[in-house]
């Protein structure tokens, strides 16, 4: 489902077991942004190209964790996710922002200005 051609330092994959420092430890210094998703999700695969294609843009101001929520379902529960894909926003440990469902590429970057801008 994540876009293999798109290597970029700010985008990785993340699971339940390196959840706790790649996203809650790591967004002490700079937002992560998480995008829970599933490979039989349509959204989900209408998004992923959304959030490759905007990350870099950032250059490392915001981080994406990628993370298969049929692998990590105890996070997904944790997180109280009704829907895929859901992407939440961390600072400082904290959830700040989510949205769920597909969005356009303005949509996205609307999102993700408004929440650094606050931060």
């Amino acid at each position: 489902m994540h876009n293999p051609t798109q290597h970029s330092p700010y985008i990785f994959d993340c699971d339940t077991d390196n959840f706790q420092q790649r996203v809650i430890a790591a967004s002490a210094t700079q937002p992560v942004l998480v995008d829970f998703s599933a490979d039989w999700c349509g959204p989900c695969r209408i998004l992923a190209p959304v959030l490759h294609r905007l990350i870099p843009e950032y250059n490392g101001k915001v981080l994406l964790a990628n993370i298969d929520a049929d692998e990590n379902m105890k996070l997904c529960g944790h997180y109280r996710l009704r829907g895929f894909p859901t992407v939440i926003l961390f600072v400082n440990g904290e959830e700040i922002a989510r949205f769920s469902g597909a969005r356009s590429v303005v949509e996205t970057r609307h999102f993700i200005d408004e929440h650094l801008q606050a931060k």
